[in-house]
Parts: C-alpha cells; sequence; structure tokens
C-alpha cells in the first residue's frame, strides 16, 4: 500500500487541484482532533479547500473524516431517528417547535444544536431564555431523555466531531468560513456523528441569512444532499425564503414565546415552515405518506399533543415542570419596551434583514464574540411584515431593551433597516426542494 500523505502533501495536492484519496482526508481531520495538524496546516488546508474546492468525493471524505474523529452515537430505539438542521437566520426558531412535534408524532429527535454568532439566533441561547433549562447534558442523560421523552436539543459534547471543532475555529479567524466544502463537512460531520437515521435540511436564502440568494442557498444545498446521501443518510433540503424574519421577533425569550404561540394554535409563516419539514420528516422517517404527513402534523398541533411534549422535554433538561401553562410570567422581560414608529408612512415592501440581527446583537441579545454573555429579555417583537403600511399609528416593531440609552440607539437603527415604497407582495416562504 502507498504511505499515507502527510498533512502538507495534501494541502499542496489541493493547492494544485488534484484528487485527494479519502483515506488521506480522514487521516487529516483526525489530526485536527489530534493537534497532529498544526494550526499553520490547518489554516493552509482551510485556504486551499477555498480557492480549489474539494470536488464530491472529497468532500464525503472530509465530512466522514470529520465525523469519525470522535465519538458517534449509537441508537436502540423503537422508532425511525431522525432530525432537521437550519442554516440560520433571524426570526428562526422553528426547532422549538418541531423537535417536541416530531416526537408527538413517533419519532426520536436527538438535537445537536448550536449558539448564535453574528446576526443569526441559536436554539440553544433561545431555549437558555427559560429559568433552569441545561443545553450541557452527558451522554447518559441526553439519551435517556431522547428515550422518555421522544426529543431533546443539546449542546456538542467535546468528543462528537473534534476535527470540526478545531478546524471551525481557524476557519474563523483566517477568512474561510464561506467554503461551501467546508460548510458541508462542519454541518454534517456533527449530525451524522448523532446516529440519525434521516436528515431535512431547511437553506436559508435572502436578506436575513447568510446565503442572500436562491442560486447560492441552491449550490450549498445541493451539496449538503449529495453529500449526506454518500455517506449513508437519506437527506432532503427545502430552500426557504428569509427576506424578512421567519416568526414577527427576534431575541431569545421573545423567540421562545413565538415558538410558544405556535404550539398553543397560532397560524403564520412560523407555523408554515415548521409544517412543511416536519412532513418532508414524516416522509422520510417512513411515518406518513407524502399525501397526509402535513396534516397529521396539524392535527398534533391543534390537539396539544406538540405542546404536552415541549413541557416534558424542558422539565427533562431541568425547565420548569409547568412551562407550558406559565410561560408568559415565566420568560425574563426588558425593562424598557415601547413601541418604534417610522419616520413616514408607506408600505414596508422590504427590511434589511441582517441590520434587524445585527440590532439585536447590539441590545445585548446575541454575541459578537464567542465568550460574550447574553441578556435573553431584548429584541425585537411584533415586527411590521412586508406588504403591511406602517406609520404614526402602526409600529415597525416594538423593541425591547435594558435601558432608555439603548433603546434609542436601536430605534434609529431599526428606522434605517426598513425599505418603505409601493405596494410589495409578502415573500414567499418555501422556494424550492431538494432530494
Amino acid at each position: 500500500m502507498p504511505a499515507p500523505l502527510s498533512p502538507a502533501a495534501v494541502i499542496a495536492a489541493i493547492r494544485d487541484g488534484q484528487a485527494v484519496p479519502q483515506g488521506a482526508l480522514a487521516t487529516f481531520a483526525a489530526g485536527l482532533a489530534t493537534d497532529e495538524v498544526g494550526d499553520a496546516q490547518a489554516g493552509a488546508f482551510a485556504m486551499a479547500v477555498l480557492l480549489r474546492g474539494l470536488g464530491p468525493a472529497g468532500r464525503v471524505g472530509l465530512t466522514e473524516g470529520m465525523r469519525d474523529s470522535g465519538r458517534s452515537l449509537r441508537w436502540d430505539l423503537p422508532g425511525p431517528v431522525i432530525d432537521k438542521h437550519s442554516t440560520g437566520g433571524i426570526g428562526d426558531c422553528v426547532s422549538l417547535v418541531l423537535a417536541p412535534l416530531l416526537a408527538a408524532a413517533g419519532a426520536f429527535v436527538p438535537m445537536i444544536s448550536g449558539r448564535g454568532l453574528g446576526h443569526s439566533g441559536g436554539t440553544l441561547d433561545k431555549l437558555e431564555a427559560i429559568p433552569g433549562w441545561r443545553a450541557e447534558l452527558d451522554p447518559t442523560a441526553f439519551a435517556r431523555i431522547v428515550r422518555e421523552e421522544g426529543a431533546a436539543i443539546v449542546a456538542a459534547s467535546p468528543d462528537i466531531a473534534p476535527a470540526d471543532r478545531r478546524l471551525y475555529s481557524i476557519r474563523d479567524v483566517t477568512g474561510t468560513v464561506e467554503s461551501i466544502d467546508l460548510i458541508t463537512a462542519s454541518i454534517l460531520s456533527k449530525k451524522l456523528a448523532a446516529g440519525i437515521g434521516g436528515l431535512v435540511l431547511d437553506v436559508k436564502a435572502g436578506s436575513g441569512a447568510f446565503m442572500k440568494t436562491y442560486a447560492e442557498a441552491e449550490i450549498l444545498a445541493r451539496a449538503l444532499v449529495e453529500t449526506a446521501v454518500w455517506a449513508g443518510c437519506p437527506t432532503i433540503a427545502l430552500i426557504t425564503g428569509m427576506e424578512e424574519p421567519l416568526a414577527p421577533a427576534l431575541g431569545n425569550a421573545l423567540e421562545v414565546a413565538e415558538a410558544m404561540a405556535v404550539l398553543e394554535g397560532a397560524a403564520g409563516p412560523l407555523r408554515d415552515v415548521t409544517l412543511a419539514l416536519g412532513a418532508e420528516a414524516l416522509v422520510l422517517a417512513g411515518l406518513a405518506a407524502p399525501a397526509e404527513a402535513e396534516d397529521r402534523l396539524t392535527r398534533l398541533l391543534s390537539s396539544g399533543a406538540a405542546l404536552e411534549r415541549f413541557g416534558r422535554m424542558v422539565a427533562a433538561q431541568g425547565g420548569p415542570r409547568n412551562f407550558t401553562t406559565r410561560w408568559r410570567e415565566m420568560l425574563p422581560v426588558a425593562p424598557v419596551v415601547a413601541p418604534v414608529f417610522p419616520l413616514a408612512s408607506g408600505i414596508m415592501s422590504g427590511v434589511k434583514g441582517a441590520e434587524l440581527g445585527r440590532i439585536v446583537v447590539e441590545l445585548g441579545g446575541g454575541r459578537r464574540y464567542l465568550g460574550d454573555r447574553i441578556d435573553p429579555a431584548v429584541g425585537l417583537s411584533a415586527v411590521a411584515r412586508i406588504g403591511t403600511r406602517v406609520g404614526p399609528e402602526m409600529p415597525i416593531a416594538l423593541l425591547h431593551a435594558a435601558d432608555e440609552a439603548a433603546w434609542q440607539r436601536a430605534a434609529e437603527a431599526l428606522r434605517a433597516a426598513v425599505v418603505l415604497g409601493g405596494d410589495a407582495a409578502p415573500p414567499a416562504r418555501i422556494l424550492g426542494r431538494i432530494a
């Protein structure tokens, strides 16, 4: 057998546009996890991949190598194990509704999720607005909760895809975050290590997403689906619109409140996208036929079964046992809450989505750096939808701030982040499907 390629040889091969054997990429990923690959080599590797790409086979090799760089979970459960991942956006609290909804339908959902960085909020940060709720669980507790309650949403333990943790930190400081190959390997290595039998992807496109255009989102969606399937995990992706917040709120406690409203039966885009993703998940898991999947999920929402399952999941992870009946008084409230009115009347024809996310970060509801503490109460609620009129009697949003000075700064930024014009139709939510 030929001698394994050294890290330097792997980097040089990618730099020169040559195919790299899957085994060499797996060895490189293992070296990332053990620090045998140095920071300089990791940075050079990331830049070479960004500039030259790995190709489909190399993408699979890196993904599988990063998956295998640590522990992989194994499940022995009386039903299908399935998960969902979103590429991130504003007002996106689908996971809080979808995980208990799928559990109520008979699936098991071991959701390893993340925290917010940049303008996009993180699922774990949102759930930590619930008093006592814990994201860090040991593997035994994680497995027990998934078995007993059907779903758990947790932070990745240090031994899940450690190569990804190392490479992500390198990408963040070397200007290589945007690589489709590296994004794909990062997302899928953690999901595949969770031992799932199927995956539904929500790839966002629009001003509030990382992928601004449909074309960009489609490239990423196809890379994710093809790589996951080749790695042995049945996967589909929906490309969904993010030209405005999915829920009419941004901020951790405020988005929990929106999720609770949907679990209690509220209609709107958040419910619509959740049902579309959930229907795909049920079909993928073999729990429903395509013609009946969404109707089944709608009944589980209407009956309160998904709400009850959410309450069990929250309690199992340290939250209050009566959260689903008393959540309005349990979620934190900001000291200053007041409406923001535009300087002139007009139809909301657009919003600068990433700017809305940055407003929440500046209020203290997100992180500029990984170690920043989060204020769970601040943010925006009752955000006006595209196509509606705003003016002196109709605010753009309610702004939740820690003090008056922060409110004033954020109000000025919010007025600058909305676009007023003539008639505008509500944006489409489901833009495409990749399978």
